[in-house]
């Protein structure tokens, strides 16, 4: 097939969109279809042999936010694509979709990030609430236009069709189960030692430092006796969640504990070396529409602990591949911790459990399945043209 993929976030920007977007685009051109990228400046001018068609931007936020103009129809004309793969949709996105619809190119868009809720968590009361409502209005109106929307676990399925996006499934994410895996431990062995000197056991945070994280609740998690708490990541937050952690641990009650560590933002090998220093590890999030962060802990052989709501319901199985927390009991999360913590055995049944979980889910298993679903979109777009035929929803 030829495919153009749209998406708001590329390189060298790294986030959960990038790092998805990446492995498809190299998926899909190992597999044999002529793909190209359209991405906001700046940008590289291929990954993995596929052009790279980068569009001006302004910066969002220390994000690269791509304007909708006229060079989006300007590459979708010139590559005549069977589909159009948009990723995350919102300005750029957007602007994509009503191309596809104007030109009569079948399109899938994959929902990825839930801007409402961000609204409504940078705003709250009155003000939060009402971006929160005009930010699903403009959801519901850009996917609208799409073929088939694409979302990555049950829960942000349910809530899409409760606000009325129409056609929809589920497409989840791979992993990369020989870069993230637990054999890398022996190879950190020194570094282990380095952080937890006496032995304590290393609890870690990989992601994004910023607001929509909630990584408030880490305070409570750094304060957990017997652990030393290790943040990978970078963001706006960082100074702010920095002092905010570092106090915490200040105010610890009874025998210290080893003031956490921040190891900055890491990606392949050193992201990989990172999972493999920790012990256990921890998601913050109450809005994660899945959570890519736990399946490569999983694959690296970690039990996880993260809030019952959004993807971590799909990928932690409570009891057995890690432990889910009360999302209205932020001090539930260290609780959790602090039972593994105590637990050695309990730590290495759910790590093994948990990379079982994630070995057969690869990145090409799981282009193969969006592969499908672009199939289907293009059989949605035919019907749509059939004479007296009405668009499946």
């Amino acid at each position: 097939m030829r495919i153009v993929v749209v998406t708001e976030s590329f390189l060298p920007t790294l986030n959960g969109v990038t790092t998805s977007v990446c492995r498809v685009v190299e998926c899909l051109a190992a597999q044999g279809h002529r793909v190209s990228v359209v991405c906001p400046r700046p940008a590289p001018a291929e990954h993995a042999g596929v052009p790279v068609h980068a569009v001006p931007s302004l910066p969002v936020r220390a994000f690269p936010t791509g304007l909708p103009s006229g060079a989006v129809r300007d590459v979708l004309e010139e590559v005549a694509p069977d589909v159009v793969h948009v990723a995350s949709p919102f300005v750029l996105g957007a602007r994509a979709l009503r191309e596809t619809a104007r030109l009569g190119i079948p399109s899938v868009a994959v929902y990825q990030t839930d801007m409402p809720s961000y609204l409504a968590q940078h705003a709250p009361g009155p003000v939060g609430a009402g971006a929160s409502q005009a930010a699903w209005r403009w959801v519901r109106r850009v996917h609208g236009l799409a073929d088939l929307t694409l979302a990555p676990s049950r829960q942000t399925m349910s809530e899409l069709a409760a606000h009325g996006v129409p056609r929809t499934a589920r497409w989840g994410r791979g992993v990369d189960a020989r870069l993230f895996h637990p054999g890398r431990r022996a190879a950190v062995t020194a570094a282990r030692r380095e952080l937890a000197p006496d032995g304590e056991v290393l609890v870690g945070y990989v992601g994004r430092l910023a607001p929509e994280k909630e990584l408030d609740r880490l305070a409570a998690v750094a304060r957990v006796p017997g652990t030393r708490l290790v943040v990978v990541g970078d963001g706006p937050d960082r100074a702010r969640t920095e002092t905010l952690l570092a106090e915490a641990v200040a105010s610890a009650p009874g025998r210290a504990v080893r003031p956490p560590v921040f190891l900055g933002a890491r990606s392949g090998e050193a992201l990989a070396d990172a999972y493999a220093l920790l012990d256990v590890f921890v998601h913050t999030g109450t809005r994660e529409t899945f959570g890519q962060t736990l399946q490569e802990a999983h694959a690296s052989g970690l039990p996880v602990v993260a809030p019952a709501r959004g993807g971590p319901l799909d990928l932690v199985d409570h009891g057995r591949t890690g432990l889910l927390a009360d999302p209205d009991r932020p001090a539930d999360l260290a609780a959790a911790v602090a039972s593994l913590v105590a637990d050695a055995p309990l730590r290495e049944r759910m790590g093994r459990a948990g990379r079982a979980s994630v070995e057969g889910r690869t990145w090409a298993g799981v282009t193969a399945e969006l592969v499908s679903h672009y199939e289907n979109a293009v059989e949605i777009r035919r019907r749509s043209r059939t004479p007296g035929s009405r668009r499946a929803a």
